[in-house]
């Protein structure tokens, strides 16, 4: 058996990218067939040093193979190797499994002149025009995660997909916003068996109806109309649930560090930053919502006042926004300091809202920078939080993977909130529907300590208000 003898199967030549990018690709085209380029084996093997996310997902791509074709020999190497036959296959049975193929023959080359094929990228499209002629029963498709190598292969007529298997979600418009509008009838159909109490001062709602199936753990519920009705899901089962009327954070007397909720996704924002039975946060929100200072001033709150946290800890993904800067000097917090500007402007002000004299508002500014820490997603590894505030900016960013890397540092008595917009995704192969932020406010809608809030309103300034919208 070798690759001219399956027909009817599709055959997926995969781009040196995508193992890159997911090193667990290699078993996700369930019982379709892979075929591996001798040129991505030569730059998996270019890209394998290093301590970097894409080093290290090199060298589990190269375990990976390592695993597949330890014990086979040449013969069967050539017959296409069972992806079955390790574990992390989705199936286990030979008869319906993908096999993989690696290039172990030179294929003629049928590119155009104006096309090299010492360009590494034009010696895959080689082998998979090759292909093509050689497999005309089957469907040979390329797989890239790189756009202008899809359209390369669409000048070529060769049939070019993206890796989709990453996607969290089709559309970012399907996304969980965190926050439902009620209708005005909402009374009228749930209402009928209402219960209702008061405990340790807050008011408790259970009630039945159709939409409570509907509904996620800390979901925010309210009434477009006059009312003010303003409540969150404390517990559902798909039948009862239970809400508790939500506190104003809108009012000076009800202000957290000095600031205040300019708007309902705001006040909602801080009900669960205030919470410690929640400990798990997800911001989302375009520039100017106000995600960062409500996650400090709440953390302040939290930590200074209220001691249940021992300090604040702040990372962020260091992904520069125009050409690197270079080596920076000093310790961990020091080589930080540059990529903490957010932080430094809020507590600035933070700071500021604390005294009146220049003297009150630096010694105010001493006290919070003594309670907050900054520290480097490079050495997170290994390490656990205790008893800590943690806040992760920027987190539209990370890919699926880092983000749990770093949920899982929480210890003990740790709430992490993760803050960040998907409309500002700077790391090269992260798309809205691919980026870790949108992967966790998935996965986690659905628990019972977990929160999310979508932040629509800008609040920065009408400057920052009008260029968000028109620019």
């Amino acid at each position: 058996m070798n690759i001219t003898d399956i027909p009817g199967k599709k055959l997926f030549v995969l781009d040196t990218n995508v193992l890159m990018h997911d090193p667990t690709a290699l078993f996700h085209f369930k019982e379709h067939n892979i075929f591996i380029p001798m040129i991505v084996l030569e730059e998996l093997d270019h890209a394998k040093r290093g301590i970097s996310e894409v080093a290290r997902n090199v060298r589990q791509v190269s375990r990976f193979l390592d695993e597949l074709i330890s014990g086979t020999d040449q013969q069967n190497i050539a017959d296409g190797i069972p992806l079955s036959r390790i574990v992390h296959a989705p199936q286990t049975n030979d008869e319906y499994a993908g096999r993989l193929f690696f290039q172990t023959r030179h294929l003629s080359s049928l590119l155009p002149e104006g096309l090299p094929g010492d360009i590494a990228d034009n010696s895959i499209l080689d082998v998979v025009l090759a292909l093509t002629r050689e497999l005309p029963e089957s469907k040979v498709i390329l797989v890239s995660k790189d756009i202008n190598m899809r359209i390369k292969s669409a000048a070529l007529q060769i049939h070019a997909e993206d890796y989709h298997n990453d996607q969290t979600l089709e559309d970012i418009d399907l996304l969980y916003s965190g926050a439902t509008a009620l209708a005005d009838d909402f009374w009228d159909v749930h209402g009928s068996k209402m219960e209702s109490w008061l405990e340790h001062g807050r008011t408790f709602y259970k009630l039945t109806g159709p939409l409570v199936s509907e509904w996620y753990p800390n979901q925010y519920l309210y009434m477009g109309d006059d009312s003010g009705f303003e409540a969150i899901v404390r517990r559902c089962d798909g039948k009862k649930a239970v809400l508790e009327l939500a506190r104003d954070y809108r009012t000076a007397h009800n202000n957290v560090w000095g600031i205040t909720a300019k708007n309902r996704e705001q006040n909602f924002a801080l009900n669960v930053l205030l919470d410690s039975e929640i400990d798990f946060v997800t911001l989302l929100g375009t520039a100017g919502t106000g995600k960062t200072l409500l996650a400090l001033a709440s953390g302040l709150i939290m930590t200074i006042e209220h001691k249940t946290y021992q300090e604040i800890v702040m990372t962020r993904e260091t992904v520069p926004v125009g050409e690197d800067i270079g080596f920076l000097p000093g310790t961990e917090e020091e080589k930080m300091a540059p990529w903490m500007g957010a932080l430094m402007d809020n507590l600035e002000l933070l700071g500021s809202r604390a005294g009146h004299t220049e003297w009150e508002q630096d010694t105010s500014h001493n006290l919070l920078m003594n309670r907050v820490k900054i520290r480097s997603l490079n050495f997170m590894r290994g390490r656990t939080f205790l008893n800590r505030f943690l806040i992760i900016d920027e987190a539209q960013n990370l890919t699926s993977k880092q983000m749990k890397t770093l949920i899982t540092r929480a210890g003990p008595g740790t709430k992490i909130i993760c803050i960040g917009n998907l409309a500002q995704i700077d790391t090269p192969y992260l798309t809205p529907t691919t980026s870790g932020l949108t992967y966790i406010v998935d996965r986690f809608k659905s628990w019972e300590h977990g929160a999310h809030i979508t932040l629509k309103r800008g609040e920065r300034s009408r400057l920052a208000d009008f260029a968000s919208d028109n620019l």
